[in-house]
């Protein structure tokens, strides 16, 4: 018997349509679940070096000067703090929001607004390594069935059923699990990172927005311990 005639060459060699189809489609789930990691990956990472940037925003001369040391666009961070500028001078501008909503409510809502949009981007992706972990394992299965029902009917025309016919084209059908779950297992543990890293990023927005909140409010931010700490930094443009 030569051993070359098992592995991965041979099962794709040897397979049929729907065999080469199941080999094929965990490859495509294998590489878009890796993509969506390393990409997620290098946000989140480029996020939390934004965050450690925002002790220097409040100790910045002004806000313009503020938006420049957190850094350029995508920001989840300097984009918060334009949509709380933004809002405390549309609300400065027009006399009717005065009467309707306060200050306060008003930032409120343009901060949620702004931490929203900023969630949906850092959960984008997210879905298809979800997917990918749950489906991969059963679409291995199902290529091992079918593997194993034709490797039987094989057999079963040869007439041969001696240890050695059989165990090659059943192990090779196996394979076809051990990929599934070669392909789900990174993509759920590229998940739950993920999900962690972005609860962290998440919070520290939460933060910032508090602080801003306080800001654009009351001139002053909100120190640790719920004080107020007043910043130098001027409101201007």
């Amino acid at each position: 018997m030569n051993n070359n005639d098992f592995g991965l060459v041979h099962l794709w060699s040897q397979g049929d349509v729907v065999t080469r189809a199941v080999f094929v489609l965990l490859l495509a789930m294998s590489l878009a679940s890796w993509m969506v990691i390393i990409v997620k990956a290098l946000d989140l990472r480029r996020h939390l070096q934004q965050a450690r940037r925002i002790e220097s925003f409040w100790h910045a001369a002004d806000f313009a000067d503020g938006l420049n040391k957190l850094g350029a666009d995508p920001n989840p961070f300097r984009t918060l703090a334009l949509e709380g500028r933004e809002a405390a001078a549309h609300h400065n501008a027009q006399s009717q929001l005065h009467d309707s909503l306060d200050a306060s409510e008003w930032l409120t809502r343009a901060l949620r607004n702004s931490i929203d949009d900023a969630t949906a981007r850092l959960q984008s992706g997210l879905a298809v390594l979800a997917s990918v972990g749950s489906t991969a394992p059963f679409v291995g299965l199902f290529g091992t069935v079918w593997g194993i029902y034709h490797a039987l009917l094989s057999i079963s025309a040869a007439g041969q059923a001696t240890i050695d016919k059989v165990a090659g084209p059943i192990g090779e059908a196996l394979v076809m699990t051990a990929l599934g779950l070669a392909v789900a297992i990174p993509a759920v543990l590229g998940y739950n990172a993920l999900v962690r890293g972005n609860k962290g990023v998440l919070n520290k927005l939460n933060r910032f927005a508090h602080d801003l909140h306080a800001y654009f409010v009351t001139g002053s931010r909100v120190a640790s311990g719920g004080t107020t700490k007043v910043v130098a930094m001027k409101k201007g443009s």
